[in-house]
């Protein structure tokens, strides 16, 4: 639908409130998101709660928004922020991507959490969706607060950036991009401003390729589109990517669960059914007939809604051994 004059990609439910919200990560980036609760919240009491990450280069009032606003309805207090560097976080230069940062800014996403007199410190979980379930992953294998995790058409952003699309980058092709990542960065010095990758269009163009198309009708049309969701970021930030492995200590996310959620239609499945293989703790893999990869960002009648908030609930009581 058509952006909503509140600058949002779908309707506020009138069962919830969104408060815009402010903090800051341990970098003293200022990250922007927005709390969602249902309305008449017991506040006396303390409640379950998720933090939830856009797909890589999307914004709060995209799908974490979507997400948010249901696990409100059901009684979760939930946080969809935007990443550092993007959407309304601060950040400078803009619109870098960092494995490192982006697990980070889920880590946040707890601090904050936390502080609320109404959210239990130790039932907080974290939703990513797309390339936010990388980094979801990634933030749990060191931070054991986070007492669960679900992903959502997961991308392995850092995996697509070393070994290629379908792993099928050479070691020469690699090798080939540090050479260019190198250059670009002696060229960003030089221009005294970093340069971005491909933006998105401003219409649809024929003759695209299956994967483009779909994003495109997402980011592009009016399904999804949003002025601060720009598609490019900066070329050198790559280089982070390329050295980070942001799933190589998976392991460590047990004994606490993980639900992985994919289309079966999804491009992007090959990355849930490796985490899937590889996760060593409790583990579920819900795969949704007929849904693309784009569908999960926002398709309220497809989405395994009720999956999530009976995982969440019944999750979100992990205890760390002593």
């Amino acid at each position: 639908m058509p952006l909503q004059e509140d600058g949002y990609t779908f309707v506020l439910s009138d069962e919830v409130t969104r408060t815009p919200v402010r903090y800051k990560n341990r970098y003293g980036i200022e990250i922007a998101a927005d709390l969602y609760a249902k309305k008449g919240l017991d506040e006396s009491v303390e409640h379950q709660a998720v933090v939830i990450g856009p797909p890589h280069g999307g914004v709060k009032e995209q799908g974490p928004g979507v997400y948010a606003q249901e696990m409100a309805r059901r009684g979760f207090v939930a946080l969809g922020f935007d990443p550092s560097y993007n959407g309304e976080s601060s950040g400078e230069p803009r619109h870098i991507t960092s494995p490192e940062l982006f697990a980070e800014d889920f880590s946040a996403g707890v601090d904050f959490l936390g502080t609320l007199p109404y959210v239990d410190r130790e039932k907080i979980g974290a939703i990513g969706i797309c390339g936010s379930g990388g980094f979801a992953l990634s933030a749990a294998q060191v931070d054991t607060r986070i007492k669960a995790v679900a992903t959502a058409a997961m991308y392995d952003i850092s995996r697509v950036n070393r070994y290629g699309w379908l792993d099928s980058a050479t070691d020469d092709e690699r090798h080939k991009t540090l050479l260019d990542i190198a250059a670009q960065r002696w060229a960003d010095v030089d221009a005294g401003e970093p340069a971005l990758s491909p933006t998105f269009p401003a219409e649809i163009h024929a003759g695209l390729d299956p994967i483009t198309s779909e994003f495109f009708e997402y980011y592009v049309a009016d399904r999804g589109r949003h002025p601060r969701s720009i598609g490019g970021f900066t070329v050198t930030s790559g280089m982070a990517h390329i050295n980070f492995g942001e799933l190589r200590h998976l392991a460590d996310i047990a004994p606490r669960p993980i639900l992985i959620v994919t289309g079966e239609h999804a491009h992007s499945r090959y990355f849930s059914d490796t985490v899937y293989e590889q996760a060593t703790g409790p583990k579920d893999l819900v795969v949704v007939p007929g849904a693309r990869h784009i569908d999960l960002y926002d398709r309220t009648d497809l989405i395994p809604f009720d999956q999530l908030e009976t995982f969440f609930s019944s999750s979100l009581n992990w205890v760390p051994q002593k």
